[in-house]
């Protein structure tokens, strides 16, 4: 079974393109087949960071949309990593819809992840409970994602109904290390990947390069839990 995930949450400056580059460097990591899809012209997650992986997708452009189902018919092996911009979820809510896209991913072999990052203000509160209101399919696994580089209390978040509500539809919570906004800087204008950034002499110093392998360990340790490897024997 193959994974599609779209990374979401609709507000802008969540980190979004931080979850969706953080997934495709663990998909690297460990040796497992992805495609990246950029939604959001102005961040470029994967034609920026990770151009190898890379196919642009218009949330507005119906033929755009359709060329992530195409992937998933004449590539069933692969896993899909779909960037969101920022207040696409109506166009793309009305595409899901009128195509039944879960349904057919389902009906495919594929599992959906809908990934919502969100910081610690309420519009994000508010913004997961409507994607949970308007995706109502059991088969879907939710992850909603508590990013710590841009909020440092969420506890109005898991006192909430929303947090309740997701919980109840089995949600996992990834918590998202803050990464040092200097690492962050340095590694967005060089155009680098994390593993770069982890790695290259001449963009980070030891100290740094240490940090950013620390940061990727412990967000690893969480990816190892929510997306398991798929043994031989159970294939």
């Amino acid at each position: 079974m193959a994974n599609v995930h779209f990374i979401g949450g609709e507000k802008g400056g969540v980190g979004k393109s931080m979850t969706s580059r953080l997934l495709a460097q663990y998909y690297i990591d460990t040796n497992r087949p992805f495609m990246g899809f950029d939604s959001d012209a102005s961040h470029s997650t994967f034609s920026r960071f990770y151009g190898d992986f890379a196919s642009p997708v218009m949330v507005g452009d119906d033929e755009s949309l359709d060329s992530i189902l195409e992937t998933c018919e004449t590539q069933p092996d692969q896993d899909l990593v779909i960037d969101l911009a920022a207040q696409t979820s109506t166009r793309l809510g009305e595409w899901i819809e009128e195509t039944d896209v879960f349904g057919l991913l389902e009906e495919l072999g594929h599992q959906v992840y809908l990934w919502h990052v969100m910081d610690d203000g309420k519009d994000s509160v508010d913004l997961l409970e409507g994607a949970l209101a308007r995706y109502p399919a059991p088969s879907l696994k939710w992850v909603v994602v508590e990013n710590h580089g841009r909020g440092g209390d969420f506890s109005q978040f898991e006192a909430s109904d929303a947090y309740k509500a997701a919980i109840e539809r089995g949600a996992s919570v990834f918590k998202l290390g803050k990464l040092h906004p200097k690492l962050t800087h340095k590694a967005d204008f060089a155009n680098a990947s994390f593993w770069a950034a982890a790695n290259n002499r001449d963009l980070m110093n030891i100290a740094e390069r240490q940090r950013m392998k620390v940061w990727l360990r412990n967000n690893y340790t969480q990816l190892d839990k929510l997306l398991p490897q798929v043994s031989a024997t159970e294939e």
